[in-house]
C-alpha cells in the first residue's frame, strides 16, 4: 500500500517541519523523534520517503551515485546509465548484525566462482538518502560506534578477509524512541542535528481527525489519496525551491551574534549548536521565501536545534524546551 501522505499527518508540526528542513538542506544532520508509542512517528518518516523529490542515480550502483566516478570500482559498473530513482529511505533493525550494516564478503561468489567480493550494506543502500532508526536509544553499542564513524567520515570503510572496501556513506539519521525505554548515548545524540518531542492529542478534536483520516486512508485508498496527493505535490515544490533558493540566504552579522548568545546563554558544549542552530534557521527562510534569516528564523528553529544539547539541571524541573523558551525570550527579546 502506498505510504501514508506526509500532508495528511494531523498536528504535529514540529516534527513535520524538522523532516521538512533536512529535505532542504541534508547538513544539518538529521532528526531525533522523542515521544509516546503510537504518535506517528515512523508513519512520517515512511511517509517523507514518498513526499521526496527523486535522485539520479548510476543503474545498478549499489551506493546509489550520479556519476559512474562516483560510483565504487568493487560495484563492477562499467557503463553509466542514469535512472530515477526515489530518495533512498532505509530501516536499520535493532540487532541488527554488523556486516549487515557494513557490508561483508559475498559468500556464495567466494564458494562458486572463487572471487573476493563484496556485498554491500545498509550504509551503501541508505547513501543520499535516510537512514531510519526505530527505538534508536535501545541500539547496541558496536553499532553506535560505527555510526558515529561514518556520520563523521561520510564514508563506509570496510576491511576483513583481505579486502579493503571503501565507498561514500552520506545521509540524513532519523531515529525514534520512547525516552521511558532507554537514554541516548551523548556522542550518537550530539550527531543529530534536530530534536524533537511528540506527544498524544489532549483534544478531542484532534483524535477524531486521526482516526478520520486513519480510516478513509484504509477503507477508501484511491480517492483519500487522491486528495492528498496534490498537497504533497505542492509541499514537494516547495521543498525543490527552497533547495534552490537556500545558497542566496543571507546571514547577518546580527543574526550570527544572535545564534552565538542564545547558545552561550544556554551553555551549550561545543560550536556544534551555533552551526545546526545557523543552518537550520537559513533552511527554514528559504522554505519561507525570505531572503535573509531574522530573528523569526532563529526563534523557530531554536527549540529544535538546541534542546538536546543542553546539560542536565538537577535544580530545574522544566523541561530542556521551556528551558530553550525561556532563554530565547531574555536573549531575542
Amino acid at each position: 500500500m502506498t505510504p501514508f501522505p506526509f500532508s495528511a499527518i494531523v498536528g504535529q508540526d514540529e516534527m513535520k517541519t524538522a523532516m521538512i528542513l533536512t529535505a532542504i538542506d541534508p547538513r544539518i544532520g538529521g532528526v531525533l523523534v522523542f515521544g509516546d508509542r503510537g504518535t506517528g512517528k515512523s508513519t512520517a518518516v515512511r511517509a517523507l520517503a514518498a513526499l521526496l523529490p527523486p535522485i539520479d542515480m548510476v543503474a545498478g550502483c549499489p551506493c546509489n551515485s550520479a556519476t559512474l566516478a562516483d560510483c565504487p570500482d568493487w560495484a563492477g559498473i562499467s557503463q553509466a546509465e542514469i535512472v530515477t530513482r526515489p530518495t533512498p529511505v532505509v530501516d536499520m533493525p535493532l540487532g541488527v548484525s554488523e556486516d549487515r550494516v557494513t557490508g561483508a564478503l559475498d559468500i556464495e561468489r567466494a564458494l562458486t566462482r572463487g572471487e573476493k567480493a563484496f556485498q554491500a550494506g545498509l550504509l551503501a543502500r541508505a547513501n543520499r538518502g535516510y537512514l531510519y532508526i526505530d527505538e534508536v536509544n535501545l541500539l547496541e553499542d558496536h553499532i553506535v560506534d560505527l555510526l558515529l564513524d561514518v556520520a563523521q567520515s561520510g564514508e563506509n570503510v570496510v576491511e576483513r578477509e583481505g579486502l579493503s572496501i571503501r565507498h561514500p556513506a552520506r545521509f540524513v539519521l532519523v531515529g525514534s524512541g520512547n525516552p521511558e525505554e532507554g537514554e541516548l548515548r551523548p556522542q550518537l545524540l550530539d550527531r543529530f542535528g534536530l530534536s524533537v518531542e511528540v506527544c498524544s492529542p489532549r483534544d478531542i478534536d484532534t483524535r477524531v481527525e486521526v482516526m478520520r483520516r486513519r480510516d478513509a486512508y484504509e477503507n477508501d485508498h484511491a480517492a483519500f489519496m487522491a486528495h492528498w496527493q496534490e498537497q504533497d505535490a505542492g509541499l514537494r515544490a516547495q521543498i525543490l525551491a527552497a533547495r534552490a533558493a537556500l545558497g542566496g540566504v543571507q546571514v547577518s552579522n546580527v543574526a550570527l551574534h544572535d545564534c552565538a548568545s542564545v547558545c552561550l546563554a544556554l551553555g551549550s558544549d561545543g560550536l556544534r549548536g551555533e552551526l545546526t542552530l545557523l543552518a537550520a534557521a537559513r533552511a527554514i527562510a528559504a522554505f519561507a521565501g525570505a531572503g535573509a534569516v531574522t530573528r523569526d528564523h532563529i526563534r523557530a528553529t531554536a527549540p529544535m536545534a538546541l534542546r538536546h544539547r543542553l546539560r542536565r539541571d538537577p535544580l530545574d524541573e522544566a523541561g530542556t524546551g521551556a528551558r530553550v523558551a525561556r532563554q530565547l525570550s531574555e536573549v531575542l527579546p
